[in-house]
């Protein structure tokens, strides 16, 4: 077996497996990493639920493998309708 057709196990915890929603994400950077907070917001509190740090190549990577999934949605099940943008301020932009 060539180095590229190696498969490589995955471990992950049930808690992982099960998932988290969000309803905000949150995007900021530095010159060498991004940093992608997931929140549910639900007046009065939120909840961050995680924290994705990558690098810009791998961002950049992550943008083009989402782009190209939604398109592949939109063509299975339609447009998707974006909703309005939140009125309301949590204490922090939400655009």
């Amino acid at each position: 077996m060539s180095e590229e057709q190696k498969q490589i196990q995955i471990k992950a915890k049930d808690e992982v497996l099960e998932g988290r929603y969000a309803n905000v994400a949150q995007i900021n950077h530095t010159k060498e990493e991004f940093v992608v907070d997931f929140m549910n917001i639900f007046p009065p509190q939120g909840t961050l639920n995680s924290r994705i740090i990558m690098s810009p190549g791998h961002m950049k990577r992550m943008i083009r493998a989402m782009q190209e999934n939604v398109q592949k949605y939109e063509q299975k099940f339609g447009v998707i309708k974006e909703s309005d943008e939140p009125e309301t301020v949590y204490g922090f932009p939400v655009k």
